[in-house]
């Protein structure tokens, strides 16, 4: 009795010393809690993947001793980690080991990547790419003749950076079997040439498909290489947290990450709407899954892009007044409407991608037929990028309770030429971030990288100056829609936790919380807004652990 009574002190002992030693205080900090009981504090301390103690660097040491890991802060700024509320994960990590057309900045440049990424690879397809024809010196979009000569034997699709439309060559063309004679999908086109007929090489929206389904699937391993590359990425930003648009493909990679225990990033998975059935008969809810990996959310598209002129409108398009823009076929056919309202019963949430001001309205118009012939529960219904939004529909987004996913950094691009797309008037109604706040909307931040870079203050830099990358509005494209920077934090922290219905356990720092932290290089408080930008993350802590220093 006596040395099981001895093993026992022993084993007690050293569970306690174990659990001592996995605690970390990190003081001397200038700490923004977004936890309005208590805004700013000096210290924190961890203990494993929890958050123990948030106050003075002198209460702090109450909840430490001899064995704690200590981090001086030096005065340093530390936030809860950044959670981005709308991207496309694994395809970010394709992204980043594939080509980049985004730095071209003219059509030769344009060319020059592919040939050169076409000499140095063994590649079946380039595939990828992220080009913007904004950015050169000539605005028209690319044609397939402008990379036939460079690509005679290899298929091309390559997608403008917000994946709403391709440049695919002659040899994938023909593939496909894309003639003058073929005619544009429900939900996309192909441009043809107006004198000839014949395709010009870009394809929108569902015309992408057309193509796209021959690509041959990457394996597994390329896609859990991909999800690590990703993983990389997302940890010297400060990401912690991630809303992802989720394939099978890529659950599976998240899946087998989380059982290896090497996910360093939380992802919260949003399915496409077409599979919802699955997760009914599966008996998934919204969230079901742990910390690190949950389901139960679903994706959806209402319409296209501005840069694509596919953004869905109530009037024309100024340049293209032929267009309001294009709704998606699941729009036209009923579909989207049926699968939200099912999906809805079955408590599983619905996020949708609306762009223009007729997609805004017309998703508001089907949440509030949802909610009024559904039983209640918390839904959380979410507009993804709600980008050019009526006054009177922004009152309906407050109204409905509907959430507004936004990713600010589209709109310092989009204000470079947005104007010559749909008018100065319709401007006035772009990006109403002010607007959302002000009338109680629950407005949170991400990236959707690729189509932007993935870092967040980026984003808030965004948000806060509405400083378009031209440097031609130094006070703010539509200033009076800037929002204070204590607004664009919670955006990008407490109210993507919300936006997830994970509100209670991260999203601020908070003794009981996980331990997702940053530092960063300086106090953005305190800086030049416009020098937010150039801030880094120098710490990024992770469940406790410190995975990131610069």
């Amino acid at each position: 009795m006596k040395i099981l009574s001895l093993l026992s002190v022993f084993l007690l002992s050293t569970t306690v010393l174990i659990m001592a030693q996995n605690k970390k205080a990190f003081i001397n900090g200038k700490i923004y809690t977004v936890n309005e009981k208590q805004p700013v504090a000096e210290a924190v301390v961890v203990e494993k993947n929890k958050i123990l103690f948030v106050g003075s660097n002198k209460d702090s040491e109450k909840y430490t001793d001899s064995s704690t890991e200590t981090i001086d802060l030096n005065g340093k700024l530390m936030l809860p980690g950044f959670i981005d509320n709308h991207l496309h994960f694994v395809s970010g990590g394709f992204y980043l080991l594939g080509i980049d057309l985004r730095p071209a900045k003219s059509t030769t440049e344009f060319r020059n990547i592919i040939k050169e990424y076409i000499s140095n690879n063994e590649i079946s397809w380039v595939v990828g790419g992220n080009w913007d024809h904004e950015a050169w010196e000539v605005k028209d979009l690319p044609t397939k003749e402008m990379i036939d000569d460079i690509t005679p034997n290899i298929p091309v699709l390559i997608d403008r950076f917000d994946g709403h439309m391709a440049l695919a060559n002659s040899f994938a063309l023909k593939l496909a079997g894309i003639t003058k004679d073929t005619e544009s999908p429900e939900g996309g086109l192909i441009v043809k040439d107006k004198n000839t007929g014949e395709p010009s090489g870009i394809l929108k929206d569902n015309a992408i498909g057309l193509v796209g389904k021959l690509i041959p699937v990457p394996s597994e391993a390329e896609y859990y290489r991909a999800l690590q590359t990703a993983l990389n990425h997302a940890k010297e930003l400060g990401v912690t947290s991630v809303q992802d648009i989720t394939y099978s493909n890529d659950l599976k990679a998240y899946q087998r990450a989380e059982k290896e225990n090497i996910l360093t990033c939380r992802i919260y998975t949003r399915m496409p709407i077409a599979n919802y059935q699955k997760l009914v008969d599966d008996g998934i809810q919204v969230p079901t899954g742990s910390d690190k990996l949950v389901m139960g959310s679903l994706k959806a598209f209402a319409d296209g892009s501005l840069g694509s002129s596919t953004a869905w409108f109530f009037e024309r398009y100024h340049q293209d007044t032929l267009t309001c823009g294009l709704p998606m076929d699941i729009v036209t056919d009923g579909d989207l409407e049926k699968w939200a309202a099912d999906a809805d019963k079955h408590h599983l949430q619905i996020s949708t991608h609306a762009i223009g001001d007729r997609a805004n309205s017309y998703m508001l118009d089907v949440y509030q037929k949802i909610k009024d012939e559904n039983p209640e529960w918390d839904r959380r219904f979410r507009i993804e990028h709600a980008q050019h939004v009526r006054h009177q529909d922004v009152l309906r987004f407050a109204k409905l309770g509907v959430i507004a996913s936004v990713q600010p950094y589209h709109l310092i691009d989009d204000g470079v030429w947005a104007g010559k797309r749909i008018g100065e008037k319709r401007l006035k109604e772009a990006y109403p971030l002010k607007d959302f706040l002000d009338k109680g909307v629950k407005l949170c931040f991400g990236t959707d990288w690729t189509v932007a870079p993935l870092n967040p203050l980026l984003g808030i830099y965004a948000s806060v100056t509405r400083r378009t990358l031209d440097d031609k509005n130094p006070e703010g494209w539509i200033p009076e829609q800037k929002i204070p920077l204590e607004e664009a934090i919670k955006c990008y922290t407490i109210n993507s936790a919300y936006a997830a219905f994970e509100e209670g356990i991260k999203g601020s720092i908070e003794v009981g919380k996980l331990a997702d932290m940053i530092v960063l290089s300086d106090d953005i408080f305190s800086i030049d807004p416009i020098k937010i930008k150039d801030a880094k993350v120098e710490i990024t802590i992770f469940d406790g652990n410190i995975i990131y220093k610069k």
